[in-house]
């Protein structure tokens, strides 16, 4: 079987510093944000992985505790990155506090739309409570419906910071131009990267400079991993259906991030159910179906039996309970859990899967931000 050669390949120093801890548990990237964490506007460029949402933490604790904030909410874009701001017994490696949030306030957990989960942000705004998290859409509204003054004297910490705009039609943005007028909120913005795939501008001018920067950069963080020796960029073209080809690159025996193509993109067959089966198919015979996790079992032509994770699938059920035992903390470490994850949409930005070792991106993307 032929494997297309690395197009860039980079050797990384891989000297550990980036995850070693200081006295209070913290890395160096965090280190360095919490020097700031006095700041009322803060934004922190740095890469995936590199501990952002540990970083708000101790952030979002010393002002909630040392700088007389009544509340915080978090802000994610997407329901899978609410996991990351999960408990975390900050206390057991040397900070003064833990960090908790009751389980009504995660409402990335919570079920149904949009519409109950405003009326929960409007009944913690009224709570004793602490900590809320929530996706970009139930700020949104929950700003149309309660107003910008709602919102005074707590912090207010967006997660993915390049989705929002400057452009007018942009709601977010909007709405957090108007909180900076205001003047009366703490804002925490983070982001792996400070810039939209469509070129528009993610702040106004004036609205960035009141803006405290911490920067960390890839460099530093890629080159203080202490098991990342070398990073591989490489390029396959096919012709035909990528079903067809994908063989080709992906290989069964590395775990494998796999994003197929955008429906509406010229790549996409326009049948996504379809082209899973076609790439399940390809790599063996179909076994069944994990009771537990609702993984795919494949068995290769060599006899192993591959856990696939589809995320394709629409149906709510089966979605959810993948997407729940993938996110299961208990098997975090387990590096059998998943061989491969098969995505769409999801899965992107936020994602924590440390046994990566490939990922595979069919079709080109509009957006630079997604390829990074």
């Amino acid at each position: 079987m032929t494997k297309g050669v690395p197009s860039v390949s980079v050797k990384y120093a891989a000297n550990g510093s980036s995850t070693k801890s200081n006295e209070l548990g913290m890395r160096a990237m965090q280190e360095r944000a919490y020097e700031k964490r006095g700041e009322q506007y803060l934004l922190i460029k740095s890469p995936p992985a590199s501990g952002k949402s540990r970083a708000l933490m101790f952030i979002a604790l010393d002002k909630l505790h040392n700088q007389g904030l009544r509340q915080a909410i978090v802000v994610v874009p997407e329901k899978s990155i609410g996991s990351s701001f999960n408990d975390e017994p900050l206390s057991k490696y040397g900070f003064w506090a833990d960090w908790i949030v009751q389980p009504q306030w995660n409402l990335c957990n919570a079920p149904g739309g949009d519409d109950g989960k405003v009326g929960a942000v409007g009944k913690f705004l009224a709570s004793a409570d602490k900590v809320l998290v929530c996706t970009h859409a139930t700020f949104r509204f929950a700003v149309d419906k309660f107003g910008i003054e709602a919102f005074d004297d707590r912090l207010i910490a967006v997660d993915e910071f390049h989705h929002v705009s400057a452009n007018p039609d942009n709601k977010l943005g909007t709405h957090l131009g108007a909180l900076v007028a205001r003047d009366k909120v703490h804002l925490v913005a983070m982001t792996g990267s400070y810039f939209r795939g469509d070129a528009e501008a993610v702040l106004s001018p004036e609205d960035e400079a009141r803006f405290d920067t911490v920067t960390y950069t890839y460099y530093e963080q890629l080159n203080g991993y202490k098991y990342l020796k070398s990073l591989d960029i490489g390029y396959f073209f096919y012709s035909g259906s990528y079903a067809d080809d994908i063989l080709k690159v992906l290989d069964p025996t590395e775990k494998t991030i796999l994003h197929i193509p955008n429906v509406n993109s010229r790549e996409s067959t326009k049948d996504k159910h379809r082209e899973v089966e076609h790439i399940i198919d390809a790599l063996g015979d179909w076994q069944g179906t994990d009771p537990a996790t609702g993984f795919q079992l494949v068995k290769t032509p060599e006899g192993r039996v591959l856990r696939i994770a589809d995320l394709v699938d629409d149906e709510p059920a089966k979605r959810d309970k993948v997407s729940a035992a993938l996110k299961d903390a208990a098997q975090k470490n387990n590096r059998d859990h998943v061989d491969i994850i098969i995505a769409l949409g999801m899965a992107k930005e936020g994602f924590d899967w440390i046994w990566c070792e490939h990922a595979l991106t069919v079709g080109y993307r509009a957006s630079l931000t997604e390829i990074v």
